[in-house]
This record gives C-alpha cells, structure tokens and sequence, in this order.
C-alpha cells in the first residue's frame, strides 16, 4: 500500500495518523508547529483523503500499512500520533512493532470495545453519519451548501458536518462532487472500527512498557470516560492521561495551543 502522505521539517520523526473521515489535512497546522523540531509525516490511511481505496478496512490493515510507511520511508524509530480510529491503529501498531516506536501518543480514544462500554451509542452515531453520507445524491446537488443542507437533515450536530464537509471533493471535467473516502467499505467494516483494539486483543501483550504512552483527552468528548481509565492502565501502567478543557473529540483543531502544549511536554527530550 503506497499511502499518500504530506511532510514538514527536519529532525527525529514523528508520523500522525488521523482518525476516521480525517486526512492528513487535518493535522497540517499541529504539523507544521511540530516541524520546528522533527521530522513530520502525516499520511492519509487508506480508504481516506488521497490514499488508495480498497475493498477492506481493518486496524490488521491499518497496522500493516503503517509498518509498510515505515520500511519505505527507512523509518527505523519514530514518535508515533493517532486521532480516535488512527489512535486504535497506533496502539496496535505499537504493540506489535514496538521495537518501531520511540513514544506512543493517543488521541481521545481509548483500548476498549464501544459497544460494550458505551451501550453502542458510538456506533449508532457512525452508523448514521455513514448512512447520511451514503444516501448523498450528488447528481441533486450543486454546491457544498447544498451537500451541508442534506447532511443537517440526518445529523443534528453543524460541528460534524463541517467536518464532513471537508470531505467533498469537487470532479473538475464534470464539475460535480464526490466523498473522498471509500464511504461503503467504511460502513461495512464499522463494526471493527467500533469494538476493535480492546482490552482483550492487548490480552497476550500487557502490560506494556516498552515505550512511554500519553492519552490526550477531550473534556467534552465522551470518547474517554473515567471508568476506561483503569483498562489504560492495566496495559500502560505508566501512561500518563491529559484532558483538554473545553475541548471535544476534534481537541487538537478546537484547542490547538493546548493540545500542542501536552504533546510538546510530553516529547520534550527530543525536543532539546
């Protein structure tokens, strides 16, 4: 898999891996302050942004797309970054190539399965985002506010279709739009994305101490409840876990000094 991906400065690497619905574009404002001091490379995964689509999407996928990224990269050790879905890949990622990363940073997601912890209210919410982005007909729309006005009458959060949004790609010979990600593969390879990378898949491996581990959580998103602090510890018990005020689950474009200012503190010896 030749995954696209952007890159910013020089130094020690650093790879950010975005979460689901994201691209690499995501990150470019976090990336370019990061790039004051390493290496920065922030691909889109695939079925995302400009990477390729195929007919699968798993985090055994994921996982071995980002070992690839390595290996053409000549990556031999890096910082490792992942926003919700990309944070369950690193974390797999890193437990399994471990011998690949210097630190673990994950973004507002937890190791654990949100159909059992979070009575599936997670997976409802996708499941309905997809929907609404599959029933997009985009041969009955001219403009994206015309996209925006469709996703609104399915989703009742403006702050999520603005991100969506973000997601429209324009077809210049035809002048007519499309979704950037696979949106079909994704809605049926949810379930996976919802339940997956949890305690039990860690079952062989904790605890780890390999690498040292911050979570960064939101203090509006839910993504991160108090009680999933105890599963973050049984497998990084040295992990340190960092709330965001006044933040949601999109923390690092809500509150970017903030955010920037755990991460930088948290990679500070290579910083110096």
């Amino acid at each position: 898999m030749n995954l696209f991906f952007r890159e910013e400065g020089e130094g020690f690497p650093f790879v950010i891996v975005h979460g689901l619905y994201g691209s690499s574009d995501n990150w470019m404002t976090i990336g370019k302050k990061l790039a004051a001091h390493f290496h920065v490379y922030m691909i889109d995964q695939r079925n995302h942004g400009q990477s390729p689509h195929t007919s699968e999407h798993s985090y055994e996928l994921m996982k071995e797309d980002l070992s690839e990224f390595f290996d053409q990269q000549k990556i031999e050790k890096a910082i490792v970054m992942g926003h919700s879905m990309g944070g369950k890949a690193v974390m797999f990622f890193a437990a399994d190539y471990p011998e690949k990363v210097e630190k673990l940073i994950v973004v507002d997601i937890a190791p654990k399965d949100y159909f059992q912890r979070n009575n599936g209210s997670q997976y409802r919410l996708h499941n309905n985002i997809l929907q609404a982005m599959l029933e997009t007909d985009f041969s009955q729309v001219s403009s994206r506010k015309e996209i925006g006005d469709h996703l609104l009458e399915k989703i009742d959060d403006p702050l999520i279709v603005q991100f969506l949004l973000k997601n429209v790609q324009r077809i210049n010979d035809t002048n007519s739009f499309r979704w950037k990600p696979n949106v079909k593969v994704l809605y049926d390879g949810l379930d996976e994305i919802i339940s997956g990378v949890n305690e039990q898949w860690f079952a062989d491996r904790m605890p780890i101490f390999s690498y040292p581990v911050l979570f960064i959580k939101g203090e509006k998103s839910e993504y991160i409840l108090e009680e999933d602090k105890a599963v973050i510890r049984k497998i990084y018990p040295d992990s340190i876990i960092k709330t965001i005020p006044n933040a949601g689950h999109w923390l690092h474009s809500e509150q970017p000094q903030l955010f920037l200012k755990a991460v930088s503190e948290f990679v500070i010896s290579k910083m110096e």
